[in-house]
């Protein structure tokens, strides 16, 4: 299985999806700054992967601090996980992660200092083994939404790469193709940072999945033509009641699949849902350095002062959702009351 992120001595090791596909190189991260600037660099990227890094960079702060006295590390602790929190805005596993983290070194807090460390370090570990497993869930009740010879059109990444290993939308055509199904991928390119370019069609080669590259802007017409059974992709934060925040780019693929006819799926563990938002419009969405937009690997393509604007998400409203394929299964509309059955589910 691809690794995406792993603990190795008192380390978190992160694929640098920034060199890929030329290179597949490890970048190594020694505190919870590292982390926190390997999350805003884009050398991991998608919200459950970069969950799982921010859990990694609580437990690497957690091991720095010198507190004696639990209330002071536990002070300490807690303006780590702010200072993580910061380090991107939209996905909302990132803060999922690090409250997790928090709330069980308060549950520890009758333990010696020193005990909390190594706790946290184990939890992360944790993580990072509960989210491929909640992948390969999503991915079983998924397949069934994926129709025998058929082509999956998806967008931005949200495979191996973007999790802690196996993938949500990926993982759907994965499993898919595991229950014997003839797929077909038909990936976005996904500007600016091309993570359909180079992430997803990348995966999908290495696992001899037919995966055929496409630009942006010809997914509308492809769908026209019948070439699109149903889209699948991933989601960096889900409201209440359904409106999902997804690469930006998302909700036009989702409109185009609407007025096709063609069902529109949003692969994501329960804690990319945050039912703290009632509405998309809640969600914050991060916006990037102009470069993204006027440069492409370094190279200039813009005239020099050009003004740009790079969102880097989007908004998809709930009425072009077909489903949201969880690990708890699959919601479908009214999502107000599917969503909050499935986080009941959960708890029984």
């Amino acid at each position: 299985m691809l690794e995406t992120i792993e603990w190795k001595d008192d380390r978190a090791l992160m694929l640098d999806q920034r060199k890929l596909p030329w290179a597949e190189t490890y970048y190594t991260c020694r505190n919870y700054r590292d982390v926190s600037e390997a999350i805003k660099k884009m050398v991991i990227r998608g919200a459950p992967a970069i969950g799982i890094a921010a859990a990694m960079g609580m437990a690497l702060g957690a091991k720095a601090i010198r507190a004696r006295k639990m209330d002071t590390f536990l002070r300490e602790l807690d303006r780590i996980g702010d200072y993580m929190k910061a380090s991107r805005p939209t996905a909302v596993n990132l803060a999922w992660a690090v409250d997790r983290m928090t709330a069980l070194a308060h549950s520890l807090g009758g333990r010696p200092v020193e005990e909390i460390p190594p706790a946290l370090a184990q939890e992360a570990q944790r993580m990072l083994r509960e989210d491929v497993a909640v992948n390969k869930k999503i991915g079983r009740y998924g397949q069934e939404v994926v129709p025998q010879d058929s082509t999956v059109l998806t967008h931005c990444n949200a495979g191996a790469l973007a999790t802690g290993g196996y993938g949500t939308a990926l993982g759907v055509v994965r499993a898919a193709v595991e229950a014997g199904k003839n797929v077909r991928v038909l990936a976005d390119e996904t500007r600016p940072f091309l993570q359909g370019a180079r992430l997803t069609v990348w995966e999908l080669i290495k696992d001899s999945i037919p995966a055929t590259l496409i630009p942006d802007n010809a997914a509308g017409s492809l769908m026209r033509k019948g070439e699109v059974q149903v889209v699948v992709v991933g989601a960096d934060r889900i409201a209440a009641n359904g409106d999902v925040a997804n690469k930006i780019g998302t909700y036009s693929v989702a409109v185009l699949a609407k007025e096709n006819n063609i069902p529109f799926y949003v692969a994501a563990p329960l804690s990319t849902i945050d039912l703290s938002l009632p509405d998309g419009d809640r969600i914050p969405i991060e916006e990037r350095g102009s470069e993204e937009v006027s440069s492409v690997f370094g190279k200039v393509i813009a005239p020099e002062g050009v003004v740009t604007r790079n969102p880097a998400f989007d908004v998809t409203p709930n009425r072009y959702v077909a489903g949201i394929i969880t690990e708890k299964g699959i919601a479908r509309a009214p999502y107000t009351e599917s969503l909050k059955k499935l986080f009941d589910k959960q708890g029984s």
